[in-house]
């Protein structure tokens, strides 16, 4: 068989349509590597985390340390001069008014029937009588508030049942009530110490007229119910009158003090809502603002910084049994409500961020980011109430990095 035969101008002729195919091949793959390397350098979306302008309510808080204290206390003192005996009794102890003995003082006579000494016991005896008298008076006026604002309360309740009534004022008319009822334990706790400093007035001086009659000590015994939260002098000695002995106080009728900024105590009324954490509890303890004090004083901060705060006292509301384990001087966190609005305009703080003067927002719109100025008002610290800029139902930038300016393509981060 013969080998076929190509005549010499079709070799020619195919010669061209090899190398336009070669070149056809050349050209696509560089055309697809500057493709590949255009979308290399494309700048892609940027990964962020969006969340949503919505309404709601916003309350915020000033937070401090604050710490427990003990409401009525009472201080023992040595009504005369004398020989004082051990004190026996240790923080904690529980005493009964009137018939637990915290100490004797054993007349020392020289100084005992010195007659200015009398005259001064005669002179004390007559001004615990008017303290006495002050405050029973107290008592009087403290128990006409309280049945003022208990028959309120009642009238409250019973509006409240048809529905005519606020509220707002439902709870101021039970705080006063309240607040009424602990001024009336106060005002009783006043009268009963009263009457105690009356009764070691008259048995030192009946000690100073008659020695032999009066006995060989004077007996101190508890004015008030309670528990021991302090001794000042355990060890036996010569005391002087005035003398502090012991501190008495009931655990169970606890207040908490903190110390505020004075520009944020301002803005507290009576009766705000004070929320008590970090306590030792696992629930949060309820309580409400009794007094603001009128004087502030100044305190050196941790970095060196004279602040100017203000004690604010506040009560608790129904306690849970645990807070029973709370003593006098226990330290806890408080949140005190200074304003609160049941339907403003919400974003996320982590939103925000400052450019000059201006508070600003990148809205997620088409997706791409655009940069918008807002009015910011209140924050909680969680959430920042917006006055204008954005309406409800945006969408919003939280935490945006550093790469996302004004119109740049941005993509929502996947969860998890």
């Amino acid at each position: 068989m013969s080998e076929p035969t190509t005549a010499p101008w079709d070799a020619r002729r195919n010669a061209p349509a090899k190398g336009r195919l070669r070149k056809l091949v050349t050209w696509t793959f560089g055309l697809g590597l500057l493709a590949l390397i255009a979308y290399g350098l494309k700048p892609r979306p940027v990964e962020v985390e969006l969340g949503e302008a919505k309404r709601g309510p916003l309350t915020v808080h000033v937070v401090e340390e604050g710490k427990t204290r003990v409401r009525n206390r009472y201080i023992v003192s040595a009504p005369v001069s004398g020989q004082m005996h051990r004190v026996t009794l240790r923080a904690g102890d529980a005493v009964k008014a009137g018939e637990t003995v915290l100490t004797a003082i054993e007349p020392v006579f020289s100084p005992l029937l010195d007659p200015r000494a009398k005259a001064q016991a005669a002179a004390r005896v007559d001004v615990t009588q008017a303290a006495l008298m002050q405050a029973g008076q107290s008592l009087s006026t403290a128990k006409v508030a309280e049945k003022f604002a208990l028959n309120n309360w009642t009238r409250v309740q019973d509006v409240k049942e048809k529905g005519s009534i606020s509220q707002t004022d439902r709870d101021n008319a039970e705080r006063d009530a309240q607040m009424r009822q602990q001024e009336v334990r106060g005002a009783e706790f006043a009268v009963k110490v009263a009457t105690f400093e009356l009764e070691q007035a008259k048995a030192a001086l009946l000690q100073l007229q008659s020695p032999t009659a009066a006995g060989s000590a004077i007996e101190l015994k508890a004015p008030v119910s309670g528990k021991v939260l302090k001794v000042m002098q355990e060890s036996a000695m010569v005391v002087a009158p005035g003398a502090q002995i012991l501190e008495i106080g009931d655990p169970a009728d606890i207040e908490i003090e903190a110390e505020i900024l004075s520009r944020d105590a301002v803005a507290i009324p009576p009766g705000a809502e004070v929320t008590i954490e970090q306590w030792g509890g696992a629930e949060p303890l309820h309580a409400r603002v009794r007094r603001v004090e009128p004087a502030a004083f100044t305190k050196v901060s941790a970095l060196g910084v004279e602040e100017q705060r203000v004690i604010v006292r506040s009560d608790l509301i129904h306690p849970p049994p645990a807070a029973q384990l709370l003593g006098d001087r226990y330290r806890v966190e408080v949140r005190i409500a200074i304003w609160h609005q049941d339907n403003v305009l919400l974003v996320p703080a982590g939103a925000l961020f400052r450019e000059g003067n201006a508070w600003k927002i990148f809205v997620y719109r088409d997706h791409h980011a655009y940069s918008t100025t807002v009015e910011a008002g209140h924050t909680d610290g969680r959430q920042t109430e917006i006055l204008s800029g954005i309406s409800d139902g945006s969408q919003v930038l939280l935490h945006p990095p550093d790469t996302v300016k004004d119109g740049v393509a941005v993509v929502k981060r996947k969860e998890g």
